[in-house]
């Protein structure tokens, strides 16, 4: 089974809500909620990965120095195996705005489970909300 490298990132604002971003139609798993990310490009690394998704996703901008390593998901889907580390982010430059036709939600920990999400992020909502 091949494994599927994708970079995962809990983008927390000055009020400690997550951003969370609906899948689109069109997508596998389309109408679920999943945090910002995207597939890591041979030669990239997870969090040149984050950088590049954050700008084309979401307009912003952010530095490896502002990403802290929180978890991992290890997750086998019926095609592919998918491993995702999942990073912190408090810090970046310029206005949150979907520019790829996703909805987007800032969400308090605590609510995190009320979004359905992909199986492979269900398991980071305990860690992601104890830890906040």
């Amino acid at each position: 089974m091949k494994t599927v490298l994708v970079s995962a990132v809990a983008l927390i604002d000055t009020d400690g809500r997550v951003l969370l971003g609906q899948r689109p139609e069109g997508k596998s798993m389309a109408g679920l909620w999943e945090f910002p990310g995207g597939k890591v490009e041979q030669g990239e690394t997870p969090e040149a990965a984050l950088i590049r998704e954050l700008h084309e996703e979401l307009g912003i901008e952010t530095w490896d120095s502002c990403l802290a390593p929180l978890t991992f998901a290890s997750h086998s889907y019926d095609d592919f195996h998918l491993l995702m580390p999942l990073y912190a982010c408090r810090k970046w430059q310029g206005a949150v705005m979907p520019k790829e036709g996703q909805a987007l939600k800032w969400v308090r920990p605590h609510q995190l489970k009320e979004y359905p999400m992909p199986p492979a992020d269900i398991p980071l909502i305990p860690i992601l909300r104890d830890w906040l």
